[in-house]
């Protein structure tokens, strides 16, 4: 998972580290050059060179922004290489260079720690501070039922997403209905009625073809007779450019009202799936997004990108067809991960 990213973020830390390696050694005098420096400095030429001297007399290297330059430029490349957005590269990159520019350190110190946290720092820098959300919390704290509608584009693991999620609530303790209102495809019924039979969960559905917004409302009104918690909403699967289908999400939305909704897309489709997060949060809102397939994904940008672009959280990453296949999102877990500093698969999210 990731594995390409935190290559290419390690190849990134090696290079500055070599780079800075070699300078310490450039700088390194004899002690009667250094004594030759302090006489220089002692004169006053220059605030630069003064600046330059009193850090060699220290024994100490400034990083300079020539220094950084072709690793920076590596980074970035990088990055769009395993699909973080251009934008988001740039700030990345940015920040690193923000970050070590000007920095005064001994010679001969190890300077991975130091490039290592300015890349931390940058990577967690993208998640948007406003974007965390506490499922298990909002779903005790909410008032019941709580409807969940789940959007996206066509095959990218919605449906499996809504049993997965469905399976973690019963874990957790909470009821559930599924509303199967992707009424659009041929077979959709079929396919959530056979994941529900699968967890043992009743299905509110319609005639194909009906009004999707017709077969949530019914759900939630199921729900709120029956004392259940919660109503999973499966949609049809749409393209963000189809403006008939994008209008008929609204219309649920404004009918339905609900209290979450949920963004579905492959890890692996890159800045596709930034594209189209971008674009549902534009036209519906999402509150969070789901990320599939993350199993199969050696790059690790879309996650970051998708945060980053949209300013919601990841929720979960599904990263298998089994039910408990669903894990927590967590950006501090993920940007260790691509430091290499947490081998572990993160918990399950059930």
């Amino acid at each position: 998972m990731f594995d390409g990213l935190r290559k290419k973020i390690g190849e990134f830390r090696e290079n500055v580290v070599e780079r800075i390696k070699a300078k310490d050694e450039s700088e390194e005098l004899e002690e009667e050059k250094v004594e030759e420096v302090e006489e220089e400095v002692t004169k006053g030429i220059g605030t630069k060179l003064k600046e330059k001297g009193k850090a060699i007399l220290d024994r100490e290297t400034i990083l300079d922004e020539k220094d950084l330059e072709k690793p920076l430029e590596g980074l970035e490349m990088a990055l769009l290489e395993s699909d973080v957005a251009f934008s988001v590269a740039e700030e990345i990159k940015d920040s690193v260079k923000r970050e070590l520019v000007g920095k005064r350190r001994k010679w001969g110190v190890d300077t991975e720690v130091l490039v290592e946290e300015a890349v931390r720092n940058a990577l967690l820098n993208v998640f948007s501070a406003d974007s965390e959300l506490d499922f298990d919390a909002f779903v005790d704290k909410g008032n019941k039922p709580i409807i969940i509608v789940f959007v996206g584009v066509n095959g990218t693991g919605k449906t499996t997403s809504i049993a997965k999620v469905a399976k973690k609530l019963l874990g957790s303790g909470h009821s559930v209905v599924i509303a199967a209102a992707d009424t659009y495809r041929a077979g959709a019924a079929e396919q959530i009625e056979t994941h529900a039979s699968n967890l043992g969960l009743k299905v509110i559905k319609h005639q194909y073809g009906s009004d999707p917004a017709a077969v949530v409302y019914d759900a939630n009104k199921y729900a709120s007779a029956n004392g259940i918690d919660v109503v999973l909403a499966d949609t049809a699967g749409r393209m963000h450019t189809s403006i008939n289908l994008m209008e008929q999400l609204k219309k649920i939305c404004r009918v339905t009202k609900p209290d979450m909704v949920l963004f579905v897309d492959e890890a692996v489709a890159g800045n596709d799936a930034v594209e189209r997060a971008k674009k549902f949060n534009e036209d519906i809102g999402i509150d969070a997004a789901i990320l599939t397939k993350v199993d199969v994904d050696a790059k690790g940008g879309t996650a970051i990108s998708i945060a980053h672009s949209t300013s919601k959280p990841i929720l979960f990453l599904g990263k298998g067809q089994d039910y408990d296949d669903l894990v927590d999102f967590d950006a501090v877990w993920l940007v260790d991960r691509l430091l290499g500093k947490n081998g572990g698969e993160r918990r399950n999210a059930s």
